[in-house]
C-alpha cells in the first residue's frame, strides 16, 4: 500500500522509465538466463565428448575443439554478465521508484547503465559470431573432406559431421539469440528514456 502511495507521488516521466526498466529487465533476464543455461548445458555435454574424438583421429577436426568453441565460451561468459546487467535494471527501477526523500539515480546515470549493458551485449554477440564463423568453417571443411564412397576399404567415420558437432552450433546459436534479446532490450530502454 505504501509502495503504491510512493509511486503516486513520482513524476509521470520517472514512473514510465521505472516501469520500462522493470519490464525490460525481467524479460531480458529470464530470456537470457534460460538461453544461457541451455547453451551452457549443451556445451558441457558436447565438449568433453568432442575432444577425445578429435585427438584419437589425428587428421580430423571437430566443431567441439579449436578457436570456435573458445569464442563461443567467451561469448557465454559475457552472456552471464549480461544476465546480471538485466537483473540490475530491476534494481535500478526500484531505486527510481524510491520515496521523494531518497536519492534517485539521475537520468545520465540511468542512460550510462543501459549503455554499459548494450556494450556488453554487443561484445558478447561479436564473440559468438566469431565463434559461429569458426565452427561453420570447421563443419564446411569436414563436409568437403567426407569420403565419397561409403563402402571403401577404410572409412573413417570421424570425418563425417556428427550430431555432436551440431550441438555446438546450437549452443552458440542460443548464446547469439540471447545477446540479441539483450541488445533489443537495451535499445528499447534507451528509446524510452530519451523520450521522457
Amino acid at each position: 500500500m505504501t509502495n503504491q502511495l510512493d509511486t503516486d507521488k513520482l513524476p509521470a516521466a520517472v514512473q514510465r522509465v521505472a516501469i520500462a526498466l522493470r519490464t525490460a529487465g525481467w524479460i531480458c533476464f529470464w530470456v537470457q538466463l534460460v538461453l544461457a543455461v541451455v547453451a551452457a548445458i549443451i556445451l558441457l555435454f558436447a565438449i568433453p565428448f568432442a575432444i577425445p574424438r578429435a585427438t584419437v583421429a589425428a587428421g580430423s577436426t571437430s566443431a567441439g575443439t579449436g578457436g570456435g568453441v573458445f569464442f563461443a565460451i567467451c561469448g557465454l561468459a559475457v552472456l552471464c554478465y549480461s544476465v546480471y546487467r538485466a537483473w540490475s535494471f530491476t534494481r535500478l527501477s526500484r531505486q527510481l521508484r524510491s520515496p521523494a526523500g531518497a536519492v534517485r539515480p539521475k537520468k545520465a546515470d540511468t542512460i550510462k547503465q543501459v549503455q554499459l549493458t548494450l556494450i556488453a551485449n554487443l561484445s558478447g554477440m561479436l564473440l559468438t559470431l566469431i565463434g559461429a564463423e569458426a565452427i561453420s568453417g570447421t563443419l564446411l571443411a569436414k563436409s568437403l573432406a567426407q569420403p565419397q564412397a561409403l563402402f571403401g576399404a577404410a572409412v573413417d567415420f570421424s570425418r563425417f559431421i556428427q550430431p555432436l558437432d551440431i550441438f555446438v552450433v546450437l549452443a552458440n546459436t542460443h548464446a547469439t539469440v540471447a545477446h540479441f534479446v539483450g541488445i533489443i532490450g537495451a535499445l528499447w530502454l534507451l528509446d524510452r528514456i530519451h523520450k521522457q
